[in-house]
């Protein structure tokens, strides 16, 4: 900074210093709103949640085991239904088990043929009502 000689001068460069510190304090203002924002626990956990259901072989994989254990589960509900049996409890245990590690190895190949039949029953949905009009 130059030396300052005048009175005016002073003014003037106390004006653009004050300036200066205000909108120094103006931006300081908004990053710590932006920071505290980011801080709450309901957008770490977001942002958390975010980043691990954006990795697609995660997504894959919790597809696999989520369709595995729905099936696994029908299977036995089918089977067994709801006795007091438990050698037929046990069975149908064995009989969730094991089809529930069948469909969660062969994940894919389900999974696109669900999506497939989803896929074909929406189509034929759009194409009666295509016909209707």
């Amino acid at each position: 900074m130059e030396n300052i000689t005048s009175a005016k001068a002073l003014r003037a460069s106390i004006l653009q210093l004050e300036s200066q510190q205000l909108e120094q304090e103006r931006l300081l203002k908004e990053q710590f709103a932006v920071t505290y924002a980011e801080m709450k626990p309901a957008n770490i956990i977001r942002r958390t949640v975010k980043d691990v259901f954006s990795s697609a072989d995660l997504k894959d994989g919790l597809f696999g085991v989520a369709l595995g254990l729905v099936a696994g589960h029908l299977t036995k509900k089918a089977a067994v239904g709801s006795t007091h049996n438990p050698l037929k409890q046990l069975l149908g245990a064995f009989l969730e088990l094991a089809v529930t590690n069948v469909v969660s190895k062969n994940s894919d190949g389900i999974g696109s043929k669900v999506i497939h039949l989803i896929q074909d029953y929406l189509n034929k949905g759009k194409e009666n009502v295509e016909h209707e009009e």
